[in-house]
């Protein structure tokens, strides 16, 4: 039996969220998108352009690549 790829199960990715982006991730999906496209996909990459950009913690604090491991981890990425 084979199975036709057009007629898997698909799932959206915002079929999965149990609320709206709040504007903190928006604001850092949308620098992090910016990132990845121009300065490179690394966790250097994202630490040194969030700090580069100014978008901070939640707490404030410049990021760390342990800040960003655990805000990832935090928001389901």
């Amino acid at each position: 039996m084979t199975t036709d790829p057009t007629t898997w199960p698909y799932l959206a990715p915002h079929q999965t969220r149990d609320h709206e982006p709040t504007p903190y991730e928006l604001k850092l999906a949308r620098t992090l998108e910016e990132i990845f496209t121009h300065d490179g996909h690394g966790l250097a990459d994202a630490v040194a352009g969030l700090n580069a950009r100014q978008v901070r913690t939640p707490s404030g604090e410049p990021w760390t690549e342990d800040t960003f491991r655990a805000e990832m981890h935090r928001l389901g990425a």
